[in-house]
C-alpha cells in the first residue's frame, strides 16, 4: 500500500486516476483549489484519505501546501496533475504572478523542491502540445499552455537527475488528447490508457518499474525520435543546460532553492 498525493484531483484525469489507485488499495490524498471543489472531491471519492486545499496561483498557498505534505508524509508518490489551459491569460495570483505559469510551471517546482524527504516517485503531467513550447525559455512568466507543458518535461528530467542519489524516480507523462472537460467530448485518445499510465508511474509498477527520466504515453516510455506528436517528445528537453536554466529562473521567481 502506497501513500499518493495528486494535485488538481477534484475532477478529470486526476480524480479518475485517484479512484483507480484507491481501488488498488493505496492511501490517496486529493487536492482542490477551494473549499467547494474540496467538498465535490470528497463526494466523488469518499475513500480518499483527505483533500488538501490550496490555490496554486498563489506561491504562498503552494508553499503552505508543501508544508502540509511534509507534516503528512513521507510519500510514495506525488503526481503533478493540476493545470489550467484556457480563459486565464488575464488572471494573476495573489503575488501578481500570471495564473497559468503559477499553476502549470511554478507550483510543481515549488512542491518538488520543498517536500522533504522526497517521494519515491514524481510524475509531471505534460502534453503533446509541449511540442509548441518555446525552448528559449524567454519571458517564462508570460508562458502559453504549450510552453508550460514543455517546462513540465524539463522539470521531470531535471528532478530525475538531481534526486537520483536519493532513489527518486521522476518521469513526464503525456495523457494524450482524451475526452475530459479540458480535452472535450470529441477527443480521440484512449482515456483508460491515460489513467493506466498515471497509475503505473505513481506505483512504479509494470513497464515503469525502476524507470526514471522518461517520457510516457499510453503505457509505454517514448523517445524523442518516435513518430507522431503524441508519441515522442522534443529532443531539446534533453539539454541539461536548458533544464538548469529553467530551474535557476524558477528559484529566482519563487525564492525557493532547489533540492541539493
Amino acid at each position: 500500500m502506497a501513500r499518493i498525493f495528486i494535485t488538481g484531483s477534484s475532477d478529470g484525469l486526476g480524480l479518475r486516476s485517484a479512484r483507480v489507485l484507491s481501488k488498488r488499495g493505496h492511501d490517496v490524498y486529493l487536492h482542490a483549489r477551494n473549499s467547494q471543489r474540496a467538498q465535490d472531491a470528497r463526494a466523488a471519492l469518499p475513500e480518499a484519505k483527505d483533500v488538501f486545499i490550496a490555490d496554486l496561483t498563489s506561491m504562498e498557498e503552494t508553499k503552505s501546501l508543501a508544508a502540509k505534505l511534509n507534516q503528512t508524509g513521507p510519500w510514495d508518490a506525488i503526481v503533478h496533475n493540476a493545470g489550467v489551459m484556457t480563459g486565464v491569460s488575464h488572471l494573476k495570483g495573489k503575488e501578481g504572478v500570471p495564473a497559468l505559469f503559477a499553476v502549470n510551471t511554478l507550483a510543481p517546482y515549488i512542491i518538488s523542491s520543498l517536500v522533504d524527504p522526497p517521494p519515491k516517485h514524481y510524475v509531471f503531467v505534460s502534453s503533446g502540445m509541449h511540442h509548441g513550447g518555446d525552448p528559449s525559455l524567454r519571458n517564462i512568466q508570460q508562458c502559453t499552455y504549450s510552453d508550460s507543458k514543455y517546462h513540465n518535461v524539463l522539470l521531470a528530467f531535471w528532478f530525475a537527475r538531481r534526486l537520483a542519489n536519493k532513489g527518486v524516480l521522476s518521469n513526464a507523462l503525456n495523457p494524450g488528447w482524451v475526452p475530459t472537460k479540458m480535452g472535450g467530448s470529441g477527443a480521440p485518445d484512449d482515456i483508460d490508457a491515460a489513467v493506466n499510465t498515471y497509475v503505473m508511474l505513481a506505483e512504479g509498477s509494470g513497464a515503469a518499474e525502476g524507470k526514471t527520466g522518461g517520457f510516457w504515453y499510453q503505457n509505454r516510455q517514448r523517445s524523442s525520435k518516435g513518430p507522431g506528436r503524441e508519441t515522442n517528445y522534443e529532443s531539446s528537453a534533453d539539454d541539461e543546460g536548458r533544464q538548469n536554466q529553467l530551474i535557476e529562473a524558477l528559484a529566482k521567481i519563487s525564492g525557493v532553492k532547489p533540492p541539493e
